[in-house]
């Protein structure tokens, strides 16, 4: 089965160099310590980046939740956002990279004396890794469309483990993706506290009615950079849009849905439990993606 998240294997991904606290290593020897955060707690934050064409896709808009969310549960980056920049663009540099490379960005709490929650037992500065890998989607992902089925599991309330924040803590998703696949699907198309539809285990979820788009209220799931563009797109070119709440019946009524994020940017979904959407008619999706592929252009 597709997946939003299928790459097409590419064999320069064996030489990476791997940027942990200002060294580089190869991918064989990047490592970090049992005790930091990351490792024992689940403790950081994270962004996952596009480099197309000698170029960082809305790295600005990237930096800036990166930031928000580590103010979010008080993790102090002790680098500035232009100094981050810097280690991406180094990082890109050194491994000759010039497009279809996605990086991952870390930033964990930092090594603990002991394993422990409290960051008071935090004893170094916090630990910044960078990940980039040769990944292009799989193009058949775009044809075939993506299967979501509902799960139990649910985005949580802002006062548990508030949904909106990008954390290493994603146990929340995983459970949802197991379920998911069990079900021998995609993606997890997940609730929110109220029954409303929220978001998938990994991906923005919007459906199109009448040639109006629609997408959740954003309460309860990640600020998505991705799924803001095809927003302001949707604006800016006169396709009525809607962030609101909705129901699987108002979804399962839909001409059309779609997924967004920032690996795979646009993917169709062909089905959603048992009811079917025809691809052909994908008028409005197919609209968007082109669009967004402008957009990365620019």
């Amino acid at each position: 089965m597709p997946s939003s998240h299928d790459y097409i294997k590419d064999k320069r991904n064996k030489n990476i160099k791997i940027f942990i606290n200002n060294k580089f290593y190869s991918r064989d020897k990047a490592k970090v310590s049992v005790f930091d955060s990351s490792v024992i707690l689940g403790d950081g934050i994270w962004s996952g980046i596009r480099f197309h064409n000698n170029k960082f896709l809305f790295l600005k808009d990237h930096l800036d939740r990166l930031f928000d969310d580590a103010k979010k549960i008080s993790l102090k980056i002790h680098l500035s956002k232009k100094q981050i920049s810097k280690i991406l663009h180094d990082t890109v540099i050194i491994n000759k990279m010039k497009t279809d490379v996605h990086l991952r960005l870390v930033v964990s709490r930092g090594i603990k004396s002991t394993p422990y929650q409290d960051p008071a037992f935090t004893i170094s500065k916090p630990t910044i890794i960078v990940i980039p890998e040769y990944k292009q989607p799989q193009d058949s992902i775009y044809k075939k469309g993506l299967v979501l089925k509902t799960v139990k599991t649910i985005r949580g309330p802002h006062n548990v483990q508030d949904p909106r924040i990008n954390s290493l803590s994603k146990l929340n998703c995983i459970i949802a993706c197991i379920e998911a696949k069990k079900q021998k699907a995609d993606e997890a198309l997940m609730f929110d506290i109220n029954g409303n539809i929220a978001t998938n285990n990994s991906t923005h979820f919007f459906y199109v009615k009448n040639n109006c788009v629609y997408t959740s209220t954003g309460k309860y799931c990640v600020k998505g950079i991705t799924r803001q563009k095809v927003i302001d797109l949707c604006k800016k070119n006169k396709i009525k849009v809607y962030q609101r709440n909705f129901k699987l019946k108002d979804v399962l009524k839909a001409d059309e849905a779609f997924v967004t994020g920032t690996f795979a940017n646009i993917i169709p979904v062909k089905k959603i439990n048992s009811t079917k959407f025809n691809l052909r008619n994908n008028q409005i999706t197919i609209k968007l993606r082109n669009l967004y592929l402008e957009l990365m252009e620019r």
